[in-house]
This record gives structure tokens, sequence and C-alpha cells, in this order.
């Protein structure tokens, strides 16, 4: 259950770069609080009974939409849910599914989970939950989340329908620590060329990244592409050890300064361990906070070429108020800059919605916000205000257009083919076994049985790209997450730049 819901994301996108918390001094609102004191006056005399808590929420909300779009307030559940994500881990049964059908299909057992320690089989579906029927009933991913997750040690009964079998199968699974990876893949492209996927900065990031790096460097790795595009951010502190691995010491990685705060300035040490391993790193619009940090340092070292599109644009701090109820409050309270002294926040907009769509109606990367010009410690000219602009830009074809594609992935179209399509295939040893033709033909007859009315219209570039997609998901059932990625390596444009830029 590696997946994000959209809220997760976005909370993670708008809070931007976590710094330690620190409680509050005032967690509460002063007595004398015109706020607190209407609050009161209605929960004393209103005519009918309201939720104050309600009341509460809106304001706090109102109040920090009037300052910029990453100061935000995060309930106790919303807080709850982010945090097990950053933390890298929740408690569950330990299960990666899809719902096809109307029915929740194990797509893999989680290594080490109690779901596999049981003999929990891809392919298995789950009927019932504690003896309440999930099969055909509508439910959605939130809901088999809150349905299997739950306290550590606590037990969920539940009946399996397996294929090949006429009886439901009964599994008590006694839910555990699952956990959450942010480095989706550690791969080699080539004999030397190595290639690590980074999805947010959370806490067990950089063990993760180091894990995977050693693993390369055993087998070769002298070049690396690290890949932060769409990567929202996370904590400040892990950027910076990421930093640290491959800059020498002394070089500057980030500084940070605030009305209320002093500057605050991050180098490297002498203890980075792959300080000799040439290095490309690619952004794009969704590459956020702490992978600018990580990208505007290599480039301002001149350490590694930066290669996409203009990133987000988030170059601002929070920190965490921990409220007496157990809400948060993340605050804006600083800027961080990268080594040359580029400030990369862009302009707030006339709305939250304008901002966190501005990077998606830009004309073009050659479009340099305030036309503000830096150096880097070689010489090289750098702009601010408004993302990380690259070193080599990947263009938008406008010709191309994804949309139908994006379409048949919302509607889980391609995750239920690809899985029964791999049900058939697991006597394959290899991907480039695997007749992508024809399993694009039968993948047009696969959605006329779903969608009669709906026509799939691709060009030539859409098609290829859709015929390696579906390859790479079938590799994925088949196989695991790196073989995903090595397979969609072969058509990625970003990719293919960096291999003939080493």
């Amino acid at each position: 259950m590696k997946k994000w819901q959209p809220l997760i994301y976005a909370l993670l996108i708008s809070a931007g770069i976590l710094l330690e918390s620190f409680n509050s001094p005032k967690n509460t609102t002063t007595k004398g609080s015109k706020i607190n004191g209407i609050l009161e006056m209605i929960e004393s005399h209103y005519v009918d009974t309201i939720n104050t808590i309600n009341f509460e929420d809106k304001a706090i909300n109102a109040i920090l939409s009037e300052l910029d779009p990453h100061s935000s307030y995060i309930s106790i559940n919303d807080f709850k849910s982010v945090e097990e994500d950053m933390q890298g881990s929740f408690s569950g049964i330990g299960v990666q599914f899809n719902i096809i059908d109307d029915s929740i299909v194990v797509v893999s057992p989680i290594s080490g989970g109690p779901s596999e320690k049981l003999g929990i089989q891809s392919g298995d579906r789950i009927v019932t939950v504690e003896k309440e029927d999930v099969a055909s009933t509508g439910i959605k991913n939130d809901g088999v989340v809150q349905l299997l997750r739950g306290e550590k040690g606590t037990t969920v009964n539940i009946k399996i329908k397996r294929k090949g079998q006429t009886q439901l199968m009964d599994f008590a699974i006694v839910r555990d620590d699952i956990p959450l990876y942010s480095v989706d893949a550690g791969i080699m492209l080539t004999n030397d060329i190595g290639y690590i996927k980074v999805n947010r900065f959370a806490a067990k990031t950089y063990e993760e990244m180091m894990e995977k790096a050693h693993i390369l460097t055993s087998k070769g790795m002298q070049k690396l592409i690290l890949d932060l595009r769409n990567n929202p951010g996370g904590y400040l502190h892990i950027a910076s050890q990421m930093c640290d691995e491959f800059l020498k010491d002394g070089e500057l990685i980030v500084f940070t300064e605030g009305r209320n705060r002093s500057k605050e300035e991050t180098y490297a040490t002498d203890f980075g361990s792959l300080e000799n391993i040439k290095i490309i790193a690619l952004i794009n619009e969704g590459s956020a906070s702490a992978s600018e940090i990580v990208s505007g340092a290599l480039q301002d070292n001149d350490r590694g070429l930066v290669i996409g599109r203009r990133s987000f644009g988030k170059g601002l701090v929070q920190e965490q108020i921990n409220l007496n109820d157990g809400s948060v409050v993340r605050l804006t309270t600083q800027r961080y800059y990268t080594p040359s002294g580029r400030c990369i926040q862009k302009d707030y907009g006339e709305n939250a919605k304008d901002y966190y769509l501005e990077q998606y109606t830009r004309d073009g990367d050659t479009e340099y916000p305030n036309n503000l010009k830096y150096t880097t410690k070689n010489g090289r000219t750098v702009y601010g205000g408004g993302g990380i602009t690259p070193d080599i830009t990947i263009e938008r074809d406008s010709a191309v257009n994804y949309l139908q594609i994006n379409k048949m992935i919302s509607k889980g179209w391609v995750n239920e083919f690809c899985f029964e399509k791999s049900e058939g295939l697991k006597n394959i040893t290899h991907y480039n076994k695997i007749n992508t033709t024809a399993i694009y033909q039968e993948y047009l007859s696969y959605i006329k049985q779903k969608d009669t009315d709906f026509k799939l219209e691709l060009g030539t570039l859409e098609k290829s790209y859709f015929k390696n997609l579906l390859l790479a998901t079938i590799s994925r059932n088949l196989w695991d997450n790196d073989t995903y990625y090595e397979v969609l390596s072969l058509e990625d444009e970003y990719i293919q730049k960096a291999i003939s830029e080493f």
C-alpha cells in the first residue's frame, strides 16, 4: 500500500520543508482574544447546538490563508496520515492491492509483513473483512485502508478467494509495522550508469538512498542519475544529508534566514562517500522544496548537471507548532537560499489555485522570473526567483497528448488489464520475451468490453509510450519495482538524455 492518497500529497507539497517541531509557548488562544470570546459566546448562547471545533478549524485556516500558500493548519486526523507517511511506516496487514472488478485483489504481499508470513499470495481476492462483505460493494481505496490498517498487535479476520480453490480461505492477521519506502528504485542502466528514484524526503530517505547507492557501487556504478521528478519535498535535514554525500568538505549546501531567525548555513563535511561519482539530477514542475535544495546545491557547486524542466519554486521554510489537541500549525518562518544566493520561491499569485497550477501554464523555461542572475562556483550563470532552471531543458512537445492514457489509468483499466495479463505470463523469464504489439492489441479488445464508446486514438509517440507502459506494469507484477523502472527508462526522454550527457 505504497500509493499516496491525493490528500497526503497535497499536504506534503503545501507544507514543503519541515524543520524540527517545537511547542508553541502559546498553544491556545489568549483569554482576551476576540476569536476566543466569540466562540465562547456562541457555545453559551447560540440557539442551536453547534460543533465549535469546526469553527476553530475554519478560523485558523482563514487566518493562515492570508499569509502565504505554505503556512497551513492540519487537523488531528489528517496529521496522523501525513506523519505515518513521513516517518516511513504504518501498522497494517502488509499487502499492495488494486480494486479490480469491484474486488480487492492482492497485487503482492509486502516482503517480511504479516500477510506474507501467513502465505497470502498475489491474485488473492479479499472477500470479507471482520465478517463484512467487501466484494461488489463499490469500496474505494480509502475504505480498504481504513479496514486493513490499525493498531500494531491487533487482529483482523479476513476471508480470501484464491484461484483454483473452491472454498474461501480464513486468515487471522495480526497487524504489524509496515515500511513505506521513499526510494522507488535503484538499478543499473548500463555497465557504469546507475539510477535512483526518490519520491519524497522522509525520515528514512537518506538511509534508503545510501543502501541503494552502495549496492550499485558494488555493481560498478561510476555515474548516477538521481531522479527527483514529481518529488514534493519533505525534511530539510534529509536533503542536506543527501547533498553531503556528493559534495566536498566545506562546500555550502543551503542557508536559511528569516525575520526572527538568524542566518543558518549548512556545509558539506568530509564524510561524503559518493564524491567521485559523476551525477546528473532530473527535475520537473513537480519537484519542490527539498528536491530544489538538492538540485540547487549540485548545480551551484558545479557538481553535476540538472536536466528537465523548471521546478515548482518553493523556497519557504515551515516550522511545526504542536497545538494542545494534537493538531498542528506549520508556519513559514524562513526562506532558504541555494549556495549562489538564490531564493527560488515563485510569486504567490492571486489565489491558491493559481499558485499550485502555475507550473502547468508556463510558456517555457526560457522565461526567467524577475530576471535574477546568479553565478555558480565556476562562474556559470543560473537564475533565481521561481524554481530551479535546469542546465539542459526537456521541452514540452505540444503535439503529444497523454490525456487519453491518463484517463485509462485513472479508471483503473491499465492496472486491471496488466494484472490479469501477468497471471498468464508467470513462466516468462525476461520482459524482452513479451510481445508488446500483441499485448497492445489485446488491450484494445479489453477496453471495448469496458466501454464501447471509448475511442482510443493515440499518435505515434503516445502509442510507443503506452506500449512500454503496459510492458513496465506487467513486469512489475511479474518481478519487482526495479524492473518496472528499468522498462520505463527505455522510453524516458529525460533518462536517455542524461545517459547521452555522461
